[in-house]
């Protein structure tokens, strides 16, 4: 019963409500109001025997003087024509009977059963017959004082309960009556209201599906459109007119809807007489109040809905910002756990983006480097200081350079929320950084070499003069001879180093001109390669048959190719190979040159090196460490460029060396020269 009355509908329940209310009322009301009515009648008829025996009494008092049997027996059957009486007897002052009114005789045990003094108006005394139930009513006979006798009147119990059975049955009936009276009035009742209510629950089901609109409420319909009866209606809140006169609750002039007064409200069509049937009860005001809060809510979600779109708007807008940008961006809770990051961090990572929610340092980098940035990140969180550095992270591809900053996220009440990390790559800068140092300092080296050299220059040549002047005044052959020989031919290298030093220091001038780019390379290839061949080193060419024309000093770039020849062959201890190839790129105006070797091949760390000055991979005494910078001078000058690599790529076959011998990783030099020189004669007077 518990569990099905909840489930039963509001129209049953209330029905079930008042019904339950008659009944008990009834249940409650009944035995009370029977039981009242039943003292109520059993007095009643107390009180009409008393009067009926005292009459009976006054009456047979002549009788019994005057000792008229007939008369008195007349007088005692009168009584026993009343409906309730079921006796009457008198009795004389020794109690013999003189009439009563029993068909069949006079029951003796009646006698004495109820006795009653001279003093004593009226005594009554319940008897039992059986299963009756009788009230047997005395009063003496008097007259001036002497007792002529007693009458007796007996009254039926029955008969009285009787009349107080058919009272209570009217009363059930009337009660039955009015509870079906009043369930048909609460069923209509009932059925008004939930009528109502179920129109309120549609429009609250239809505010949760989202339809806002006051016309769909319970009130909807209910109004007076424009007519020609219907005059101007005036907004009482506003103090203007309205063409058309609404009685829909909660509905408001445009105006004050506007303001969000919702004073305005017209209680009804003035003119149309538009009567409103539930002013005033609480359902009617709680459906104007779902309509003025349907109004509100849908004002209110029209602007989050804006507002939503504006939001999603911008995260769409940072979102792309965010994963165009090539650095590396990530966020992070006091817990140390990533809640967002960028498409370049995910990569860096090697995870999807949706993966790094919830993950920590240690799940997505190795326990260096995560514990790295686990104690600065811990670091930043205690001081609330911001982490701006440079740091160098080691990978596949080699080191790289990132600049790091860490801020601190605060919330409203400046607490620290969490870290948001930029790691920006700065590989590329640290590159342009280190060539700018190391332009600035080959030229500053280049001015100390210029200078040296005119310095070196003149007593140089003093030495030298004097070394050929004293050649003639010694003896040919004679140690002093040799030894002045010796100083000639060291002065000269002296000298030689001292025109490199010029050349490096670009203080000499080139004679450039149209020349035969594979020409210039012959001569060069021609002058060592007997020299080469003694060392059971050879030459292999492969020149472009196009026979390219460029703009520029044939002596300075033979003295190029015979610098790259030279450390070839210093890089073969043993013998090797060497090969010289030369292409044209036509689309690309350029001529490119490549000059590869089958020797030891030059490290990594090394190959970042070998054009400063003075930098050599030789053994002491081998190399000055200025040719690969000259030559560099030289490329520059011509408007091209010279970079090497170290293995030599499988694009150069080697031929077979001879049995014995070992190839080694090689190293390849490409040099890139322009074809069109009249760009390089537009940046001459910028180089000088």
């Amino acid at each position: 019963m518990k569990r099905l009355f909840p489930r039963l509908k509001f129209r049953t329940k209330l029905n079930l409500g008042m019904s339950g209310i008659l009944i008990v009322m009834a249940l409650v009301l009944l035995p009370l109001v029977g039981s009242m009515s039943a003292k109520s009648l059993v007095e009643e008829s107390k009180k009409r025997g008393a009067a009926l025996v005292g009459s009976l009494a006054a009456r047979t008092a002549d009788s019994m003087l005057a000792g008229d049997f007939l008369r008195l027996k007349n007088m005692v059957d009168e009584q026993s024509a009343v409906g309730d009486v079921v006796y009457a007897f008198v009795q004389d002052k020794t109690g013999h009977v003189m009439a009563h009114t029993f068909q069949k005789g006079f029951p003796v045990d009646l006698i004495g059963v109820n006795s009653v003094g001279d003093g004593t108006r009226v005594h009554i005394q319940l008897l039992a017959d059986g299963l009756a139930r009788i009230y047997d009513f005395a009063s003496p006979v008097s007259v001036s004082g002497d007792r002529l006798g007693t009458v007796h009147i007996g009254l039926s119990k029955a008969r009285i309960n009787a009349i107080v059975q058919r009272q209570l049955t009217l009363m059930a009936g009337l009660f039955a009556g009015a509870l079906l009276i009043a369930s048909i009035i609460g069923t209509v009742f009932a059925r008004r209201v939930t009528v109502r209510l179920a129109q309120l629950r549609e429009h609250a089901e239809e505010m949760l599906t989202g339809n806002l609109d006051t016309q769909s409420g319970p009130n909807a319909g209910v109004h007076c459109w424009e007519s020609q009866d219907c005059k101007l209606a005036e907004c009482p809140a506003h103090g203007e007119t309205r063409r058309r006169c609404w009685y829909i609750a909660g509905t408001m002039c445009p105006d004050c809807n506007n303001e969000g007064n919702f004073q305005c409200r017209l209680e009804s069509c003035r003119v149309c007489r538009v009567f409103r049937e539930n002013a005033g009860d609480e359902l009617q005001d709680l459906a104007e109040t779902f309509d003025v809060m349907a109004l509100s809510l849908k004002t209110y979600i029209e602007e989050l809905r804006g507002a939503e779109r504006s939001l999603r708007d911008q995260q769409r807008l940072t979102r792309t910002i965010l994963d165009v940008t090539p650095d590396r961006v990530s966020l992070m809770d006091t817990r140390m756990r990533y809640q967002g990051a960028n498409l370049s961090f995910a990569k860096s990572v090697g995870l999807e983006l949706r993966y790094i929610e919830g993950k920590t340092d240690f799940d997505l980098f190795d326990e260096a480097t995560a514990e790295e940035r686990h104690l600065a990140a811990r670091d930043i969180l205690d001081s609330g200081k911001r982490l701006d550095t440079q740091v160098m992270i080691s990978g596949e591809d080699g080191g790289r350079w990132f600049h790091v900053v860490c801020i601190p996220v605060l919330d409203e009440d400046g607490h620290v929320d969490g870290l948001l990390r930029t790691d920006r790559d700065i590989t590329d800068i640290k590159g342009y950084e280190n060539q700018l140092i190391q332009s600035q300092k080959m030229e500053s080296l280049g001015l100390m070499a210029g200078g040296v050299a005119h310095e070196i220059n003149t007593p140089l040549g003093i030495i030298l003069g004097y070394a050929q002047l004293l050649q003639e005044d010694v003896e040919s052959g004679s140690q002093v001879y040799e030894d002045l020989l010796v100083i000639e031919k060291q002065t000269q290298v002296c000298k030689k180093i001292v025109s490199d030093l010029l050349g490096f220091s670009r203080q000499t001038q080139s004679a450039k001109r149209e020349m035969c780019f594979n020409n210039s390379v012959m001569e060069a290839v021609s002058l060592v390669r007997h020299t080469f061949s003694l060392a059971h080193v050879s030459i292999v060419t492969e020149l472009d048959d196009r026979f390219p024309v460029i703009y520029g000093d044939p002596e300075k770039l033979k003295q190029v190719w015979i610098n790259l020849l030279t450390n070839a062959h210093d890089a073969m201890y043993d013998g090797g190979v060497i090969v010289l190839r030369t292409r044209l790129d036509t689309p690309q105006g350029i001529v490119s040159v490549w000059v590869a070797d089958s020797g030891v091949g030059i490290s990594s760390d090394a190959l970042k090196k070998i054009f400063d000055p003075f930098y050599s991979t030789k053994p002491v005494g081998m190399g000055t460490g200025l040719g690969l910078s000259v030559s560099f001078g030289i490329i520059e000058d011509h408007g091209g460029d010279i970079h090497a690599s170290s293995p030599t790529p499988t694009d150069f076959q080697f031929p077979t060396l001879r049995e014995g011998l070992k190839c080694g990783p090689g190293t390849v030099f490409e040099i890139n020269l322009p074809l069109d020189h009249q760009s390089m004669e537009s940046e001459e007077p910028d180089k000088e």
